[in-house]
């Protein structure tokens, strides 16, 4: 049972020292019972008010993983209702269908789809993660040659679906090393998936009809040592899954309803035939709250709102998207190519590399760490300033790659100029660039 806030302040060291972000250890002490802050930010705290104090520093939706490595699939973790009051954690995997009961078109089709659907986007590849693989035959040698061929053409995270314990039992042996999910434990198998998802340590996926027997499951797996542990509340239609998705993750943030706090799936492949609403259907489930989202095919009108959705959603409203500092290479410059230095906000990057690109006036772009900002307001925060900029220039070894030394800044920071030009010395000539990135394609051709 979770612990209030009086309960946990006891066991803190008192120090009133500020260094866990709040100024007394008695706010701490609430902002940790209301699932606002981390046990971890408190370097003081005893090993022995640790291990008591591991129930209410857990978060209310317990975090999981599918699969291993890189690609694993992390979902949970959640301590918010909305993103603006804190962050959201895990984005929530997006999942395609096969079954055994498909012809070989169609799952290489799917397959296919699943291995070519990538997006570029500020720097980040968007795709799917994971392949719902279903039992529909009863016949375990067919799912385990499903599960096989999944394996050998994709990279994608598992999960298991089938109605009998013996072909679930035959297909995680099948790739136990891939961490699958095992779907679903009802009222009648309980015992022995739990035993199942034990012996190889894998999650469990719970379906039940209502809420009531979910929680009831989920409390009598909770005995029987499983903790990590996905939901599905069994209904199908829209409207109900969206309330019951809803109602699930207001009763562990509000509630600390330890037996639905975990994360969910959901499934919009079978609540309509019309591949339109499925996008939107599942497009509602990323915003409100689902884990996972199991999806009858991928297409790439579909699939690619989706990631974005997801991407936007899940990006921490209050850390910038950033690049990396460097040179970055627009087309194939030489050293005779332009140069050109702005700052690393990912936005900033993409148009004004976008606007260098459109120009087909291929240039070096110098990246420079702002801690994210624009060019303008880094220019107000003194970070994207003569001096500093001099600095990073030197240091960036674009020396080495130009025979001219001669750099073109963003015309909204032209008062940098003479402190770039003092900075660098004399063998080096700082230009004047346009003020708007969308009259960099003008600016260049014309120099």
């Amino acid at each position: 049972m979770a612990l209030t806030g009086i309960q946990i302040f006891k066991l803190l060291p008192k120090t009133n020292c500020g260094e866990c972000g709040v100024p007394t250890c008695l706010a701490f002490a609430m902002a940790l019972a209301a699932g606002k802050a981390e046990l971890a930010s408190c370097p003081y705290v005893s090993d022995e008010a640790k291990a008591q104090l591991a129930e209410a520093s857990a978060p209310p939706i317990r975090p999981l993983a599918i699969g291993t490595g890189d690609n694993a699939v992390k979902i949970g973790g959640e301590t918010v209702l909305f993103r603006h009051e804190k962050t959201f954690v895990n984005p929530p995997g997006l999942a395609v269908l096969v079954s055994d009961g498909m012809d070989d078109a169609e799952i290489s089709g799917r397959l296919k789809r699943f291995n070519e659907l990538k997006f570029e986007r500020v720097g980040l590849t968007l795709r799917p993660e994971l392949v719902a693989v279903k039992d529909e035959s009863g016949d375990a040698t067919k799912f385990v040659g499903l599960i096989e061929r999944v394996k050998k053409e994709t990279d994608a995270c598992l999960i298991l679906m089938s109605e009998k314990t013996d072909v679930l039992a035959a297909g995680v042996k099948a790739c136990a090393e891939r961490v699958p999910l095992i779907y679903a434990v009802t009222d009648g198998n309980v015992d022995a998936l739990a035993g199942l998802a034990k012996e190889h340590n894998c999650p469990l996926a719970v379906k039940a009809k209502d809420l009531d027997e979910l929680s009831q499951l989920t409390a009598k797996l909770d005995q029987a040592g499983i903790k990590d542990i996905v939901l599905d509340p069994g209904s199908r239609g829209f409207r109900k899954a969206f309330e019951d998705e809803v109602f699930i993750r207001r009763a562990a943030l509000q509630q600390k309803f330890r037996p639905l706090g975990y994360p969910t799936i959901t499934f919009p492949c079978e609540m309509t035939d019309d591949p339109m609403k499925e996008t939107l259907y599942a497009a509602a489930f990323i915003a409100k709250y689902g884990g996972i989202i199991v999806l009858s095919d991928f297409h790439g009108y579909g699939l690619f709102p989706l990631l974005v959705e997801r991407m936007n959603i899940y990006t921490d409203p209050q850390r910038p998207m950033t690049m990396k500092q460097g040179i970055y290479e627009v087309g194939n410059p030489d050293e005779n190519s332009p140069l050109m230095i702005t700052t690393n906000f990912a936005l900033t990057y993409f148009i004004v590399s976008g606007e260098i690109e459109a120009s087909r006036i291929p240039s070096y772009l110098l990246v420079m760490d702002t801690e994210g900002l624009s060019v303008l307001t880094a220019w107000a925060a003194g970070k994207f300033v003569g001096d500093a900029m001099g600095m990073f220039i030197k240091k960036s070894g674009i020396e080495e790659k130009v025979k001219k030394k001669r750099i073109i800044i963003p015309g909204l920071v032209a008062a940098v100029s003479g402190d770039l030009e003092e900075e660098l010395g004399s063998d080096w000539e700082v230009a004047i660039g346009p003020r708007e990135a969308a009259h960099i394609s003008a600016f260049l051709k014309a120099k």
